[in-house]
């Protein structure tokens, strides 16, 4: 598995992780155990990072269940969010946060669409220096809040700033990619497969030919390794509750990445399509 570097610390991260909206917000039983082999299987393949947020219903808490059972829980790489407004809302919502997912660390604490982030950074930047959390960061998941999420970097150092990329919704390549990189923010992208919408569009479509010189096997390998082909994207987090579909995508972080020519090639075949 590739690894990409946390600026702020040097830290080396899988360039794979792992989403949980939709795919943890259940309190089926049945689902444990699928959702169990889709966690065996990115811990596996090499993955770390798991992001989740209040936002995602029992998201949380199903992530704290199956990693708790596991004996690599304190392997992995945890990522939530805040999601409220108002100071004490924020406390009791991080705190309960961590409870869900069993955690008396988060490795990652984010501000999710930036909800009343003047408030919430001060409170993240004591927990870091207290060592609730080890990192902090900013989160949208909309081209039209990219400006704002600039704003906030250059005004308020952060660890890790999350947004939307894709191979359809390359926005980020004209600017946000690049501003992150020379403030020293990692990137955590999401919306990888466009929520869904990329595969609906290409599932009855033939993978290029050409697709085999770089081991790609699998639309969703193909999406995701344009992603982190750019260099200055640090993880990406795509989510699956299928076992098979979680294999697939860890294979996009081996072996060769495309280059800027390839890259460009991968786009326009998508868009042909």
């Amino acid at each position: 598995m590739i690894t990409r570097t946390i600026p702020s610390t040097g830290e080396s991260i899988p360039v794979i992780g792992m989403g949980t909206y939709n795919t943890f917000d259940t309190n089926n039983k049945s689902a444990i155990d699928s959702l169990t082999a889709v966690l065996n299987t990115f811990y596996q393949a090499g993955g770390r990072l798991i992001d989740s947020s209040p936002m995602y219903g029992n998201a949380e808490r199903m992530v704290g269940t199956l990693t708790s059972k596991a004996p690599f829980a304190n392997e992995l790489f945890y990522a939530t969010k805040v999601w409220t407004r108002g100071l004490q809302q924020g406390i009791k919502q991080m705190d309960h946060s961590m409870d869900l997912m069993d955690r008396k660390v988060i490795d990652l604490m984010q501000i999710h669409n930036l909800t009343d982030w003047k408030t919430h950074l001060p409170v993240l930047r004591e927990w870091k220096e207290a060592g609730k959390i080890r990192y902090i960061g900013i989160t949208h998941y909309t081209f039209s809040s990219y400006d704002d999420l600039e704003k906030v970097m250059r005004a308020e150092p952060v660890d890790f700033v999350q947004f939307n990329y894709s191979i359809l919704e390359r926005e980020a390549e004209d600017r946000l990619l690049y501003v992150a990189a020379e403030l020293g923010v990692a990137t955590l992208i999401n919306r990888p497969f466009g929520q869904g919408r990329l595969f609906t569009h290409l599932k009855n479509e033939p993978l290029p030919h050409w697709a085999a010189d770089l081991s790609i096997q699998s639309w969703g390998a193909f999406l995701l390794k344009y992603i982190i082909a750019h260099s200055n994207v640090t993880c990406v987090i795509p989510a699956s509750s299928n076992a098979q579909h979680m294999a697939d995508n860890m294979k996009a972080g081996e072996g060769t990445l495309p280059d800027e020519r390839t890259r460009e090639k991968m786009a326009a075949y998508v868009r042909a399509l």
